[in-house]
C-alpha cells in the first residue's frame, strides 16, 4: 500500500534530518514544505514590503502560510496518485488539530486512509533550551526572528496532539533528544516500515519450514 508519512513538530526538533536519513535508504518522494514554498514566499513577502526570510510574523501567516502547505500537498497528492510513497515535512500545526483535514485531502484524489497508509511522526525535544540551542546552531536567516523574540516564540512550541482518525498504530510521538542520530533514524524507519519487517519475518519463517 502506498504511504503518506508526515514528519511534524517544532523548529529545531530534527524532523527534517530524520526524514532525510530514512529517504536515503527507502527513496520515497521527499517534500519539505519550506523548500517547496520558499521561492514563492520570498517573492510575495518582498513585493509586500516585508522581510523575505520572515516565517513567523502575522504578515507571513496571512500572505504565505496556507500557500506553502497547498503547494506541498498538491505535489504530495499527485505523487500518491502515481503510486509513490511520500514524506511530507513541516510543522502542520493547524492541520493536525483538524480531525477532518487528512480525509479531505485524500478525497481530492479519490483516496481514503484505507488505501493510503498515513503515518505521522511528531518529533520533539525534551526541553526548550535544546530547541534554542539547535536553532541557533543551524544559522538560518528565517530563524532570526525566533531567536530575537524567543519568549514569544516558545509559546507556539508546546507539543500538540494529532487529532486525525487513523487506523491502528499510525502516530508516533518521538523524543529526538535521546539516542544518536543513526539510532533515531533506525527507530523511526522501523515504525514507518513495520509492514515490510512483518513480511520479511513471515518469509523467513516460511523458508525455515520448507
Amino acid at each position: 500500500m502506498r504511504k503518506l508519512v508526515f514528519f511534524v513538530g517544532g523548529a529545531g526538533s530534527g524532523k527534517t534530518t530524520i526524514a532525510k536519513g530514512i529517504t536515503i535508504k527507502e527513496h520515497p518522494v521527499f517534500l519539505d514544505m519550506d523548500t517547496a514554498s520558499r521561492p514563492a514566499s520570498e517573492k510575495i513577502m518582498t513585493l509586500a514590503g516585508h522581510d523575505p526570510h520572515d516565517r513567523d510574523s502575522q504578515a507571513y501567516k496571512e500572505l504565505c502560510r496556507d500557500l506553502g502547505y497547498r503547494l506541498t500537498m498538491d505535489t504530495a497528492l499527485e505523487n500518491l496518485e502515481l503510486g509513490s510513497d511520500v514524506f511530507a515535512i513541516g510543522p502542520f500545526t493547524s492541520e493536525i488539530r483538524n480531525p477532518h483535514w487528512i480525509h479531505e485531502e485524500l478525497a481530492k484524489i479519490g483516496a481514503t486512509v484505507n488505501d493510503v497508509e498515513v503515518k505521522v511522526i511528531y518529533v520533539y525535544l525534551g526541553d526548550m533550551t535544546q530547541y534554542k540551542k539547535r536553532i541557533a546552531e543551524r544559522g538560518h536567516k528565517a530563524d532570526e526572528w525566533k531567536l530575537a523574540n524567543w519568549d514569544l516564540f516558545v509559546q507556539r512550541m508546546q507539543r500538540t496532539e494529532v487529532l486525525w482518525d487513523l487506523p491502528g498504530n499510525s502516530i508516533l510521538y518521538f523524543d529526538n533528544s535521546e539516542g544518536t542520530l543513526e539510532e533515531n533514524i533506525i527507530s523511526v524507519e522501523k515504525f514507518i516500515y513495520a509492514d515490510k519487517e512483518t513480511a520479511q519475518e513471515s518469509m523467513s519463517v516460511s523458508a525455515g519450514q520448507a
